[in-house]
């Protein structure tokens, strides 16, 4: 058996693990995970306007995200990065993207998971793709799904910070310090052509969260001094020998 750590995104767009995770992938894959993102879609109706304002078709802007993704991917050192093309705006789930997911997951035997906020109003592909993790999740656990296939264990499933935050119910619990991949993350977004107006965004909102990383990390008595973090609320318990 295997005893490479891996972890697993799952991104409803061909960006979002971009913007809103895409520290955390490069920070693992530093420290030798194996980070596999799973794109359930390409972005292409609901999150590339530009592209259609220049007379794009629909395959052209396919093309065009993909290829974005697959630059960002290489930035952040991703291991795998895999395209379902399941469309967005709306996304549609049924059995056979679930079977599709679950065979990734277990093929994946991921350690930890990322997906998106548990409530969206302003973009309901977000929220529902993390239902669909968590099914998906579950569905992995099983021993009765595909008997004889290595079942998986109870990895934690990260939400990452959603666009408007104040608006989505999403409560951090968990900062992580990207300072040293901080490079990499910014070189992903900036293949991200389609959605310029988010570089910025995304670099001030690492620059907030380092603040919060400082201030839990020891504050005035002695914080670590992150310049960038990412902050993720997580789902399930944390199992632990010690408290700290």
């Amino acid at each position: 058996m295997s005893d490479q750590k891996t972890a697993l995104v799952i991104s409803a767009h061909a960006a979002d693990f971009v913007w809103r995770c895409g520290g955390a992938i490069a920070k693992h894959q530093k420290l030798g995970y194996d980070v596999t993102v799973v794109c359930l879609s390409y972005g292409e109706r609901g999150e590339s306007a530009r592209l259609w304002k220049e007379g794009k078709t629909l395959d052209e802007v396919k093309s065009i995200r993909k290829k974005e993704a697959e630059d960002a991917a290489k930035a952040l050192d991703v291991h795998d990065i895999e395209f379902l093309d399941m469309g967005d705006y709306p996304l549609r789930f049924g059995q056979e993207a679930e079977e599709k997911v679950v065979d990734i997951i277990r093929k994946v035997q991921p350690n930890f998971m990322f997906s998106h906020s548990k409530w969206d109003p302003y973009n309901t592909d977000h929220m529902k793709t993390t239902e669909f993790a968590l099914t998906c999740r579950m569905i992995a656990q099983a021993w009765g799904h595909n008997p004889g296939e290595k079942v998986l264990g109870a990895p934690q499933l990260y939400l990452f910070e959603p666009h408007q935050t104040e608006q989505m119910g999403w409560k951090p619990n968990v900062f992580l310090d990207i300072t040293d991949v901080w490079d990499k993350k910014r070189a992903a977004m900036e293949c991200m052509n389609g959605q310029v107006h988010l570089w910025d965004f995304y670099t001030r909102v690492a620059q907030q969260r380092a603040n919060h990383f400082r201030r839990n990390s020891g504050g005035m008595a002695g914080g670590r001094a992150a310049e960038y973090a990412e902050g993720f609320e997580s789902i399930f318990p944390t199992c632990v020998d010690e408290l700290s």
